[in-house]
């Protein structure tokens, strides 16, 4: 049974048409590459031995000009490949990019942009000469074909050495794919592990814990080292052995080719023309043991993206629906973090109807960060589902409700652009929506105090702004564009009795509004705006109902044992 192809082969194959034109262009090169051999032929044959310069005037000329077409059909051919790589670059980066973000979020945010690397690594090898030694290897035989023209000495020698370099190269293959290999582990695990300390510079830097981590990247570092340097001693011995050879054998068949002139077995053009030839049949062979490491890169690079494009299929179109109310159904959902298969919720089942203003609280642990996260379907659930206006929201196209959606995470994330990008989630600026989401969030006055107001550039820590401005900041980034559910994360753990009051009146805004709220809180402020109050424990909903009738059960209890079943 015939395997379906890759994305990555399906790509290849839609750019098949241009691969095909540079191979037709590769054809005439080849030809014209003849000429240098049958110019030399001419000049001792039939120029010395006639004396006559009107014959080399001519000759030459013709010379100048075709190796003038042959300059241009290399040009040619090398833009045909760097419009290839372009194309092949624009087919492959979109997905490739929602297939980041789509890892990150089911690892936990331990993604990479090591696949974008990979990415530049094929796109740089179908721009590379090592690429240009493929479409010149078919013409090995017709080079052999006419040095056995020549003379049947001149062929044996010849393929005698095409099959040693095609040894040197296998040799090269097996000598150095182990090593490269694991550089290429370890240089993907150092890069990761020296981002993440990046992020955390701060800590590092006030923990005095740089020494330390230096000394763990010096560990890796000296391994990575040490295998490139072992791999690229063995292709540096390799590909000495393999010019040597080269370098060697054509001096040899032009001793052998004055020989055979000596011996009238040939001609004195056929012996310089012997030489050339041999060393263009033999120089694609050459060049690719020479480009052989970047090669085995660009292999290495499309393994990677080939599992990892395996893993993450590709998401089929769904049909608009019309746009969502806020109505929440929870069915027997089960939910673990990415990467751990205990769940944090077991079992949850409960609706809110559109326009309920829900608080969620609960002790430490206790999974309401990780319902927040299943309610908006960045983490999937394992078992039952969670609907959003009874579809289920993992299923929902993010690019159309993500504008209906309102949600600020525990640890406020900001981009590198303006506040006013940031507000309008990068999408298209509109001056009236962002001043109004900032209003509805309490920041704008603050905005405006700052150096460019909201031209004002942050990078992804908030640059200048305080934690409790970043919360306000993303705060008016899930208000932005009036959304139907909003979900705050602890939206009060950072702000000041100022930034309390301007969170209540944008609650208050929002409840009026009719929007679906729920908000994760630790502090009784909030709780008097509202409607509804959900108390989790160990995963399980132990308490749900009209927030004075749970209320007063909590002054009464503190924390009742889960109930089974809720």
């Amino acid at each position: 049974m015939r395997l379906p192809a890759s994305e990555l082969a399906k790509a290849i194959h839609h750019c098949r048409h241009a691969f095909q034109s540079a191979a037709i262009f590769s054809l005439f090169i080849n030809l014209l590459m003849l000429f240098p051999s049958i110019y030399m032929m001419q000049v001792y044959d039939r120029v010395l031995g006639s004396n006559s310069t009107s014959t080399l005037l001519m000759l030459t000329l013709l010379a100048v000009v075709l190796f003038a077409m042959m300059g241009a059909l290399e040009w040619i051919r090398s833009q045909i490949l760097i419009r290839v790589s372009a194309r092949f670059d624009l087919l492959l980066n979109e997905r490739l990019y929602r297939v980041l973000f789509r890892q990150s979020l089911l690892s936990g945010g331990k993604s990479s942009a090591q696949p974008l690397s990979d990415l530049l690594v094929l796109r740089q090898f179908l721009t590379g000469n090592g690429l240009f030694a493929f479409f010149d290897a078919p013409w090995l035989p017709v080079y052999v074909g006419l040095l056995f023209l020549f003379h049947y000495s001149f062929g044996v020698i010849v393929i005698i050495s095409a099959i040693l370099l095609i040894l040197l190269a296998i040799w090269n293959e097996k000598a150095t794919h182990d090593d490269l290999d694991q550089a290429n582990k370890v240089s993907v695990e150092s890069t990761n592990i020296t981002a993440r300390n990046l992020r955390n510079a701060e800590v590092v830097h006030a923990l005095g814990m740089l020494p330390d981590l230096m000394s763990r990247w010096k560990e890796k570092q000296h391994k990575l080292i040490m295998l490139q340097a072992r791999a690229s001693e063995k292709a540096g011995l390799i590909a000495a052995l393999s010019k040597t050879y080269r370098l060697t054998i054509q001096s040899l068949i032009l001793g052998l080719g004055a020989w055979l002139a000596i011996d009238k077995q040939i001609s004195p053009g056929l012996m310089i023309g012997g030489s050339i030839l041999m060393g263009r049949a033999l120089a694609p062979i050459d060049l690719m043991i020479g480009s052989w490491k970047q090669f085995l890169s660009a292999r290495t690079a499309y393994e990677r993206l080939n599992t990892l494009l395996a893993q993450f299929p590709a998401e089929l179109d769904h049909m608009p629906l019309p746009a969502p109310k806020g109505s929440l159904r929870v069915e027997q959902a089960v939910v673990a973090p990415p990467g751990s298969k205990t769940a944090v919720l077991k079992g949850l089942s409960f609706g809110i109807e559109a326009g309920t203003f829900v608080a969620l609280i609960g002790a430490s642990a206790s999974g309401k960060s990780t319902l927040a996260r299943a309610l908006l379907g960045i983490w999937p659930a394992a078992g039952g589902a969670i609907r959003l206006d009874g579809a289920d929201v993992v299923q929902l196209d993010r690019g159309l409700v993500g504008s209906y959606i309102g949600y600020l995470p525990q640890d406020v994330e900001l981009f590198d652009g303006s506040i006013a990008d940031n507000i309008a989630r990068f999408g298209e600026l509109d001056a009236n929506k962002v001043v109004a989401a900032a209003q509805a969030a309490g920041v704008h006055d603050m905005i405006l105090h700052l150096p460019q107001g909201y031209d004002t550039e942050i990078g992804s820590t908030g640059g200048a702004l305080s934690a409790g401005q970043r919360q306000r900041v993303g705060l008016a980034r899930a208000l932005y564009g009036d959304p139907v559910l909003v979900v705050l994360d602890e939206p009060n753990s950072n702000l000041d009795d100022q930034g309390e009051q301007a969170l209540a009146v944008s609650l208050a805004g929002l409840k009026q509004r009719g929007c679906t709220i729920i908000v994760i809180t630790h502090r009784v402020g909030i709780l008097g705006l509202v409607d509804r109050i959900m108390v989790l424990n160990e995963g399980l909903l132990v308490l749900d109902g009209p927030r004075d009738e749970v209320l007063a059960k909590l002054n009464q209890r503190p924390m009742p044992a889960p109930v089974q079943g809720a």
